[in-house]
């Protein structure tokens, strides 16, 4: 059976800047530019945080520093209220729409509108109530590990299991924003695969499609990478986003690299006849008459492929001629007794 390339998702999050109507536009763009499913965050400042400077909830670094927690959530929320045009809209084009929860009472609005499949981001790993409310659902889930220990990864996977989740994804990444190619350690994915027998991908929050391609070709099934029409809007996201065009190029490319991985047993090159047929063989230099033996000098390792293979060679060697055999022939064991 050939390998299949991942589930490319469209993770849309706050690049919306705040407009209902450009989140429906990047969801059809998405779709159009090749995404299998797109993907959203429901929540509101409120369910993630509180309103307060304190030290603690202020961030000092990266893309947002400056900024409370309070502050960048609600900046970057897509509000519990859009999510029926949201995932109305989906059903009408034909888009595969899910979302990630960060409440009870997210939850409790994407079950009203009958999302299909359930994303736990990294941060919210060691929320196993939450965890434990999506996998009672028995809707499929996906969750990034990309802050949690392995101890943490273990007892989520246990959780989602006894809670009734049987279709469970788990996401590698890296919990930076952007990440730094060099800081990823891509053999965790087949490393997960074999640890908890599940499916496997990668939450990818660096540019350019390499670590993509290369999570193809560990066995990844799911690609899960920000979307944005255009990383000079400078929305929230925008910066560790890719674009339209880079969509496309990321679903050709790992069709391609799904497609030169192969079957999965051992495959050399030994189907291609014709390529075969440019290889060495053994031809007779000397003509030998009925009962002759064959020696070694009566023969020559040459191009192209007509005669016994050099492997046999040996075995021939001191074997009598049935009958005359000519020069530049090919040699065939059938002429030798």
């Amino acid at each position: 059976m050939s390998a299949t390339r991942p589930e490319i998702v469209a993770e849309l999050s706050g690049n919306h800047g705040g407009r209902l109507e450009q989140m429906l536009e990047l969801m059809d763009l998405a779709a159009a530019c090749g995404a299998d499913a797109v993907k959203i965050q429901t929540y509101t400042e409120d369910s993630l945080t509180l309103d307060s400077k304190r030290p603690e909830f202020m961030i000092t670094g990266g893309l947002w520093a400056g900024q409370s927690l309070y502050e960048l959530y609600k900046l970057a929320k897509t509000p519990p209220e859009w999510m029926p045009t949201l995932f109305e809209h989906a059903r009408q084009q034909g888009i595969a729409l899910f979302s990630s929860p960060f409440s009870f009472a997210d939850v409790e609005v994407l079950e009203q509108c009958g999302c299909p499949r359930y994303k736990i981001a990294s941060f919210e790993v060691n929320f196993p109530e939450l965890i434990a409310l999506c996998a009672e659902t028995h809707k499929p889930m996906v969750i990034s590990t990309g802050l949690a220990t392995l101890e943490e990864i273990d007892k989520t996977v246990e959780l989602v299991q006894q809670h009734g989740c049987e279709d469970l994804t788990l996401l590698y990444c890296q919990s930076h924003y952007p990440a730094d190619p060099k800081t990823f350690n891509l053999n965790t994915i087949p490393f997960f695969k074999e640890r908890y027998g599940c499916k496997v991908g990668l939450s990818n929050h660096a540019l350019g499609n390499t670590l993509d391609l290369v999570a193809t070709a560990l066995g990844a099934q799911m690609i899960e990478k920000h979307f944005t029409h255009s990383r000079k809007a400078h929305t929230v996201d925008g910066a560790f986003s890719m674009e339209p065009a880079e969509l496309k190029e990321l679903r050709e490319q790992t069709e391609i690299a799904a497609l030169c991985l192969g079957k999965k047993e051992v495959c050399l090159q030994s189907a291609d006849l014709e390529a075969r047929a440019g290889r060495r063989s053994v031809y007779l230099v000397r003509t030998l008459k009925a009962g002759q033996v064959l020696t070694r000098d009566c023969v020559r390792v040459v191009r192209p492929a007509g005669g016994l293979s050099p492997y046999e060679l040996d075995r021939m060697l001191g074997r009598k001629a049935l009958h005359e055999v000519q020069a530049l022939e090919p040699l065939r064991e059938e002429d030798f007794a």
